[in-house]
């Protein structure tokens, strides 16, 4: 396991962010949110810092991770949370590093 690195463009707020996930033990990560002007993003990064595998496991409504974000009053549509998740699944080798994105396609433009 070693550690991972994701760059977030959360959208409109343009409140770019890093996360950085690297393991702090056989089954934990050590969890840094960097580069965000973003107050609640910065409050979320002090809420969370190592996530353990069963916490990946844990129910949404239950998760140390979408709790936190709650807590620090994250908007419902923020991306960084679930980033989060899956920085952690990659550093603890559950998942591959692969991009994703959520992209809007103007309507009236399809036929």
């Amino acid at each position: 396991m070693e550690g991972v690195v994701a760059n977030v463009n959360p959208g409109v707020c343009g409140f770019n962010c890093r996360i950085e996930a690297e393991p702090a033990g056989r089954r934990s990560v050590r969890i840094m949110i960097r580069e965000s002007e973003c107050t609640m993003v910065q409050k979320f990064s002090g809420l969370i810092e190592d996530i353990s595998l069963k916490d990946l496991f844990i129910p949404l409504t239950k998760n140390p991770i979408f709790s936190a974000a709650e807590q620090a009053g994250c908007h419902l549509a923020c991306p960084v949370p679930v980033s989060v998740v899956k920085a952690c699944e990659v550093a603890l080798g559950l998942a591959v590093p692969k991009d994703a994105a959520i992209c809007f396609i103007n309507n009236r433009e399809t036929p």
